[in-house]
């Protein structure tokens, strides 16, 4: 049983013995995602540079908006259309953050907005409180593969479901990839005083971990925190502090209330930088058919206070 769940490092097919024990937490399937968290300590050693830091916040902020509008918005609730090579590219860019692949995010995020705040809800801070919510869910046995069931449009595509079993690959590519450039970095501007291990710890360690914690805290706090404008049929919130730190995923109440809009900040005050992004794709031609909010969905179930 222990190799097999090694072996679900490298291949999310791996048999995990769901039937047996669906909520249990397998701790060697699990380890990379704990080491990920303690190499944050290694910070201390390889120090800081200003080049770091701004990669690292470039980077949580692309993949930020690789999973924001593309996994969820695209890949969960067709918000727009797009070409199949671009679907690819953020699909990629959105698995390179080390949250699974598209079919595995997509699968859930539907069963969640099927079953919000209910019982069978995988991660409701209603029903289960905020840790379950923020993190226990995804490390389950029972949540570890895609609900297929749920993305018969996209098991079309061998790219994707390639991209979903072979998950991994996304993330070792990035920090691979960093390490070398900061390698570059290192022998050929001095100046910037970077390193291999100082891009790979900044720019991948610690910008993964930020952009994990910031996604769980629309799963773990925007059910519990934040004003409720619709009478939706779960517990879900506006919260611009959310909103802002997630590139506008916290107007959480609003995308209950219409799941399938391009734009969650159903105002202009309500910052969606999300939104932003994609109408810049749009006028790029990269994308298009975003999806707008009705005018009679902005009254309908309106909360009077």
């Amino acid at each position: 049983m222990r190799f097999k769940t090694i072996v679900a490092w490298f291949d999310s097919n791996a048999n995990i013995a769901v039937d047996n024990n669906p909520e249990k937490i397998e701790f060697f399937r699990i380890l990379p995602f704990i080491l990920l968290h303690l190499a944050c300590f290694t910070v201390f050693f390889v120090g800081f540079s200003a080049t770091a830091l701004i990669i690292a916040v470039m980077l949580y902020a692309l993949r930020m908006f690789a999973i924001t509008g593309f996994y969820h918005r695209y890949f969960a609730h067709k918000a727009f259309k797009t070409s199949r090579p671009v679907q690819f590219i953020f699909a990629f860019l959105a698995a390179s953050s080390a949250q699974r692949g598209p079919l595995w995010w997509a699968s859930h995020h539907r069963h969640h907005h099927a079953n919000s705040d209910k019982p069978d809800d995988s991660h409701s801070p209603v029903q289960r409180g905020f840790f379950w919510s923020h993190v226990s869910w995804f490390l389950t046995n029972k949540n570890f593969t895609p609900k297929n069931e749920r993305v018969k449009d996209l098991l079309v595509y061998p790219e994707l479901k390639f991209l979903d079993r072979f998950d991994v690959i996304a993330p070792l590519f990035l920090a691979t990839s960093l390490y070398l450039l900061g390698v570059v970095l290192e022998n050929y501007a001095p100046h910037l005083h970077t390193s291999g291990l100082q891009l790979l710890v900044w720019g991948f360690v610690i910008s993964t971990i930020v952009l994990y914690h910031m996604t769980f805290t629309v799963n773990s706090l925007a059910h519990v925190w934040g004003k409720r404008r619709f009478n939706t049929s779960d517990q879900s919130r506006n919260n611009s502090l959310i909103a802002l730190l997630t590139l506008g995923e916290g107007w959480h109440n609003n995308h209950h209330h219409f799941p399938s809009a391009a734009r969650q900040g159903f105002y202009w005050w309500e910052i969606d930088l999300t939104y932003y992004g994609l109408k810049i794709l749009s006028a790029l031609g990269l994308i298009w058919d975003l999806r707008k909010v009705p005018a009679e969905v902005l009254s309908n179930k309106r909360i009077i206070k």
